[in-house]
């Protein structure tokens, strides 16, 4: 039998034990540390510096989110089968993710107000912003947490006098009217992509815990 039509028939079996085992493992947790990482990554150097987005306060705070959960799977990738190991990276797992999609909720809710004909009153935009923990990233890592843009507005602004590639300036075209999932139809802006990707992570990490804990309990 392969390993992965034994892996099937085991979940078949019992799912719970099956998705407990697997939270045992440092797959899952590298697997969380990689998306976190890589969408940052992605935000940074492709949006931000190639196709010349500038990242606002919500979207400082919501880099902020990711490496939260970074730093929570590492730490549980150390050695998955330790509990204290295990019971820091989900109290971090679940942290970044709550705050990433509170910061997602509200960036989201800003880019509605803003593209309404009504945008006054919008508030949550800062070009000096507060993270948790009073923790200066801005001044430690400005290029990567200091907000440089407007909240709701992520259009290309491309600096006077650069000259762009064909890729760049395609990129540039393609987004000119802000970042959206499928920018010809305007479909799910920037805030909620990042939403629906902390609410699929909730979900696994979420479901990894409490079979986790359900699998304890059975054994105690």
């Amino acid at each position: 039998m392969s390993f992965f039509k034994r892996i099937w028939r085991d979940f078949k079996e019992s799912p719970i034990k099956q998705i407990a085992k697997w939270q045992d493992c440092r797959f899952l947790w590298l697997l969380m540390t990689f998306v976190s990482l890589a969408l940052v990554i992605v935000a940074h150097s492709l949006f931000q510096h190639y196709v010349y987005m500038a990242p606002c306060e919500q979207c400082v705070y919501i880099r902020f989110a990711f490496f939260v959960m970074f730093f929570g799977g590492v730490i549980a990738a150390i050695k998955p089968s330790n509990v204290v190991l295990k019971l820091i990276g989900y109290v971090l797992g679940f942290y970044g993710i709550i705050k990433g999609l509170m910061f997602s909720v509200k960036l989201n809710a800003i880019h509605k107000a803003v593209h309404s004909d009504d945008p006054f009153g919008v508030q949550g935009c800062s070009a000096e912003p507060t993270f948790p923990f009073g923790l200066p990233l801005d001044a430690w890592f400005p290029d990567w947490f200091k907000p440089t843009g407007d909240c709701g507005y992520d259009n290309p602004i491309v600096p006077e006098g650069v000259e762009l590639s064909s890729l760049q300036q395609w990129l540039v075209d393609f987004y000119s009217e802000g970042w959206y999932l499928v920018p010809k139809y305007h479909f799910m802006n920037m805030a909620q992509a990042c939403g629906l990707a902390y609410g699929v992570c909730l979900i696994a990490l979420g479901a990894m815990f409490v079979c986790w804990v359900i699998t304890a309990v059975r054994k105690s």
